[in-house]
């Protein structure tokens, strides 16, 4: 291969792609495709770093990459210097609802906040952190002598300078309250108060009182007040030294799915709302992106464009096509990879499979080209056939393979297969030399 992947990641890329779900790493060894999207997506990125706040829906189909999208935006956006938030939402985590379903769904993203130095979740803690040293770094460097009276003092005047940048925003006061009380904790090393603190902008406190007993705020992160939470976190992480703040929210068919058509409606408007700041600039340095089906979005009587004030906003228009996207319209709809690209795709995890257990890879081109006509040849595989089931027979193939040299690939994919490969869908004259290597 051109580039090693090294054994870690390749591990990583093999078991997660086997197990049907989307790797946290390693992303860029095995995209193909969607060059036009991601490319939409960094320019919302850089909106984004220049004070700007963007909104986008990714529609597809299970299994069409939407997953691996949204997790390949996220690692470009904390290489980028980004806070990433993002949480899947479920029965239990909605935007709103009456038993706490909003607040669930607040806890994810803060519980999954991460960045560049931290891409696994739970970077709060080391994003205060590095605040209060880049402080200290700052008075230090201004001349400050560490440790002396007039050196906190010149701390504390700065930190209270962004504190009093968010008091003005809606809940920004006690925001800043519990910043102020972290720095506090911080100076005398406080671990009790500290961990508190960070409770409580995790929206973990069940009531006011225990938050006035234990931190003097008289406020507690609520269904109805997360959302402002997460435009404070965005000014915050701002002042902190990072680029912004992007909010990545999968599996919106939970909303689609609720029975009761007034909490169906609820959780559109805590999606109007979102939307609405964005586009109408009342929020800053914040971006969303938010993955669904086409029926979540299209369906009249429980999707998305069932909520008359998203489907104005939301809807195409007349010119778009299947074959001319406009990727600045707010919803994003994405295509199943061709099936060049699909080759390429398993011509790259091939290697990367052979990389990881060691080995020369005795699948040659043909072989290649006869398994995924096998896979387009299955019945009912031009409408329901998806890369992620392709990408899963695959590795399967590449291991039996390993283990079992001495059998060919057509004894592999069983008796009927010669036959379904006659059907040849993909022509080897069309996978030729120049889609090999191609890559974003």
């Amino acid at each position: 291969m051109e580039n090693k992947v090294p054994k870690r990641i390749a591990n990583t890329i093999i078991n997660a792609l086997k197990g049907g779900v989307v790797p946290r790493v390693g992303l860029e060894y095995i995209t193909v495709g969607r060059t036009q999207e991601i490319n939409a997506f960094l320019h919302d990125i850089a909106i984004i770093a220049d004070g700007g706040a963007t909104f986008r829906f990714i529609v597809g189909k299970y299994g069409s990459g939407k997953s691996f999208l949204l997790q390949t935006i996220r690692n470009y956006a904390a290489a980028k210097g980004f806070v990433v938030v993002d949480a899947d939402l479920s029965p239990e985590r909605r935007f709103a609802g009456t038993k706490g379903q909003g607040l669930a769904t607040y806890r994810e993203l803060v519980r999954n906040m991460s960045v560049k130095s931290k891409p696994d979740g739970g970077a709060l803690p080391l994003i205060l952190e590095k605040w209060i040293s880049g402080i200290q770094s700052e008075v230090a460097e201004g001349g400050g002598a560490p440790g002396t009276s007039a050196f906190n003092e010149e701390v504390e005047k700065r930190i209270f300078k962004v504190t009093n940048e968010l008091e003005g925003m809606i809940n920004g006061f006690e925001f800043a309250k519990a910043l102020v009380a972290y720095w506090r904790a911080y100076q005398v090393d406080d671990a009790a108060v500290k961990s508190n603190v960070l409770k409580w902008f995790r929206g973990e406190y069940a009531s006011k009182k225990e938050a006035k007993d234990e931190l003097d705020i008289n406020f507690i992160v609520t269904d109805e007040t997360w959302y402002d939470f997460l435009k404070i976190f965005a000014t915050f992480m701002v002042n902190a030294g990072y680029q912004g703040i992007l909010v990545m929210v999968d599996e919106l068919v939970n909303v689609f799915k609720i029975s009761h058509k007034v909490s169906r409606e609820n959780n559109y408007e805590k999606l109007l709302t979102m939307y609405n700041d964005a586009l109408q600039g009342k929020a800053k340095h914040i971006g969303f992106l938010m993955g669904c089906t086409p029926q979540c979005v299209e369906d009249r009587y429980r999707g998305i464009f069932s909520y008359e004030a998203l489907r104005s906003r939301l809807a195409e228009g007349h010119f778009a096509t299947e074959d001319m996207k406009d990727l600045s319209a707010p919803i994003v709809r994405l295509q199943m990879l061709n099936q060049e690209e699909v080759y390429i795709l398993v011509e790259k995890l091939r290697d990367i499979h052979a990389s990881l257990y060691g080995y020369v890879s005795t699948l040659t081109h043909d072989d290649l080209v006869y398994f995924l006509n096998v896979e387009y040849n299955r019945v009912g595989a031009e409408s329901h056939i998806t890369p992620r089931e392709i990408i899963r027979d695959f590795i399967e193939l590449v291991g039996i393979i390993h283990q079992n040299p001495e059998r060919s690939v057509a004894e592999i994919l069983g008796s009927n297969s010669f036959q379904m490969a006659k059907g040849g869908l993909i022509d080897e004259e069309d996978v030729s030399d120049d889609f090999v290597g191609f890559e974003l």
